[in-house]
């Protein structure tokens, strides 16, 4: 039996005629009194009872409507979402923390404007846990603050953003106007765990210059961090999305760096993803943001 076949007998069972049948499906008469005999002879019952032009559905031909609608709905619904998937689908976006604290947010909205029917699923972890998320195809797209290193991850910066040193406002490196990685050094140092984005860049800037550090603490609490800033424990590195409200609200205090301490923030995707339109939708406002068109 076809999907035709069940059509045809869910129009004959509403109509309960078979000339409106056969108009409603453009079909010539003839082929849909076929079609219900055909289905007939299949299952070995009767459907409808004939009784001159009326005809009436049977005990069976009532339960078997119950299954023939249902597959008819079923196969209708598919239709309706696979020619339709760009704006009734589902896309899995995938950010790290900063970003989706302080970005992510925006650009959802906008997008869920163009899209209001399609479903957006989040999800926000470190950076490398979000690159691993797109090599197991758990994320279509993500959005992280490092650069990947794995050969099947396609990257595009799409903004940049940049590290900055926070302390309390009574804090001795306040009376300079900027400062070196060797001055901060001195002093005890609130960071971020490891494996975040921030702290991975800083270590590779001490490093890189050789210099031996030993933080005071390690959190993976932001707002802990500035907290113990400003309570004059010690000076942190942050991203300066995550700071910039604290250091708006006289909070905490930022000193400039005399190298800036700047970085890309990437859209990743896998370099085998097939991206559907939204998903390239995506990617564009992704772009706009960072160039401030948004």
């Amino acid at each position: 039996m076809t999907l035709r076949h069940m059509r045809i007998f869910v129009s004959v069972y509403r109509h309960s005629n078979i000339t409106r049948a056969a108009e409603e499906l453009h079909l010539a008469q003839p082929s849909v009194s076929f079609a219900i005999r055909e289905l007939e002879n299949y299952y070995g019952i009767r459907l409808f009872e004939r009784i001159g032009r009326h005809i009436s559905p049977t005990e069976s031909g009532k339960e078997f409507y119950g299954y023939a609608l249902h597959i008819v709905s079923i196969f209708d619904e598919m239709e309706k979402k696979i020619r339709n998937w760009d704006f009734l689908g589902t896309v899995r976006i995938g950010a790290s923390i900063t970003i989706g604290t302080h970005i992510l947010p925006v650009l959802l909205k906008s997008y869920q404007n163009l899209y209001p029917d399609l479903r957006t699923e989040v999800s926000i972890r470190h950076s490398a846990a979000i690159e691993q998320q797109i090599i197991n195809n758990e994320t279509d797209i993500g959005l992280i603050e490092t650069q990947p290193n794995h050969p099947d991850i396609v990257s595009v910066p799409f903004m940049e953003d940049f590290l900055c040193c926070i302390v309390s406002v009574d804090h001795p490196l306040t009376k300079y106007r900027n400062i070196t990685l060797e001055q901060l050094a001195e002093y005890p140092l609130l960071m971020r765990e490891k494996g975040s984005a921030g702290r991975e860049i800083l270590d590779a800037c001490f490093a890189f210059q050789h210099i031996s550090i030993r933080p005071l603490w390690e959190s993976s609490s932001t707002q802990s961090i500035v907290q113990g800033v400003a309570a004059g424990l010690g000076a942190a590195v942050l991203p300066f999305l995550l700071v910039k409200k604290d250091i708006e609200d006289h909070t905490v205090k930022t000193i400039p760096f005399d190298r800036p301490l700047t970085r890309n923030l990437n859209i990743i995707y896998h370099k085998s993803k097939y991206l559907t339109n939204n998903m390239k939708a995506f990617i564009e406002l992704c772009k706009k943001y960072g160039t401030g068109t948004h």
